[in-house]
């Protein structure tokens, strides 16, 4: 088996690799890591190209002999790169790949941004066969219509197409710094959306936390994965006949609760809680199907995402960089 993974260097890329090379039931198979901006080491059973996923020529040469592909690769909200990396990047491998002979599975690792994660409201738990609704911006767009290319493709030429579909990914301290009220903020939303200047300089100067509250005034609901879990649920599908052109939700199996979060934080950190009120949308992304078929089930639970945050302890040669905002 050969498997061709895009956005190997990225967060979950570098999570994934060694999980997959240590892993018994990939022992055999061989990889390829197409990179473009950021480069990773080759080794034994890993080869390394370097080219843009729109570029039918490295296309063609990163499908040789490939049995599976792991597509992870995809730009944020850049609007004079969106169509060439997400659609066309999409459709020139899916072009390629439905042609090869030896292909068995293309698996996509998408967002909740295909169902607006916060900003569109949905009445019940957000199952694999509610309505994609986009929030604003191009890559939520981008998200969308790559789950439905693939789909598309299932059905036009049986493609053997898996989605796995996660929220918010957290690493390292990733969360810690997705609740600072400083200049060093990851993600969003910006808090210079919601509150006044005195009210943020205030929290900047304390050790605050957001208590951030949905449209109707209770605490926030916002889903979150740990990147393990889902590097644990990529293992659990690929090349899984229980995967077969299938849609799965990756999720922490509760949304996290600002108002828990929030809690949590002044117990076990010491850190004051800043009320606030936002014009989101509380949801929770039922992972049930996935856990179901595919035997998985997240390990990282609200109060663990908190403590590895607040615990780790980043090496000199271990700098955060954000190479993208959230």
């Amino acid at each position: 088996m050969k498997l061709l993974v895009t956005g190997a260097a990225g967060k979950v890329g570098q999570v994934f690799l060694p999980k997959f090379l240590a892993s018994g039931a990939f022992r055999g198979w061989s990889l390829v890591a197409l990179c473009n901006n950021r480069m990773i080491e080759g080794g034994a059973r890993v080869d390394v190209l370097r080219g843009s996923i729109a570029d039918e020529s490295v296309i063609d040469r990163a499908m040789d002999g490939v049995t599976h592909v792991l597509h992870m690769a995809a730009v944020k909200e850049s609007p004079g790169m969106a169509i060439d990396v997400s659609i066309k990047g999409m459709f020139v491998m899916l072009e390629r790949f439905r042609r090869l002979e030896t292909a068995r599975q293309f698996v996509l690792v998408g967002g909740d941004c295909s169902v607006g994660h916060m900003f569109q409201d949905y009445p019940a738990p957000i199952t694999e066969e509610a309505p994609r609704k986009a929030y604003p911006g191009c890559y939520a767009l981008t998200k969308i219509l790559e789950e439905v290319m693939l789909e598309q493709y299932q059905f036009q030429y049986g493609v053997n197409g898996c989605v796995l579909r996660a929220p918010w990914i957290m690493d390292k301290d990733d969360l810690k710094y997705a609740l600072s009220f400083g200049l060093d903020q990851f993600g969003g939303p910006s808090w210079g959306e919601l509150i006044g200047d005195e009210d943020l300089q205030t929290f900047r100067k304390g050790n605050h936390v957001p208590l951030m509250r949905d449209v109707t005034g209770a605490p926030l609901r916002r889903n979150f994965v740990h990147v393990d879990d889902l590097v644990a649920a990529i293992l659990a599908a690929l090349d899984n006949p229980k995967a077969h052109q299938a849609l799965f939700n990756i999720s922490m199996n509760e949304p996290v609760c600002y108002g828990r979060l929030a809690h949590y934080l002044a117990v076990s950190r010491g850190c004051a809680v800043a009320d606030i009120p936002t014009p989101f949308h509380s949801n929770w992304l039922d992972n049930s199907k996935a856990r179901h078929l595919l035997g998985w089930a997240p390990e990282v639970d609200l109060e663990a995402l908190v403590d590895r945050a607040w615990d780790y302890r980043r090496d000199a040669k271990d700098p955060r960089t954000v190479w993208y905002p959230g």
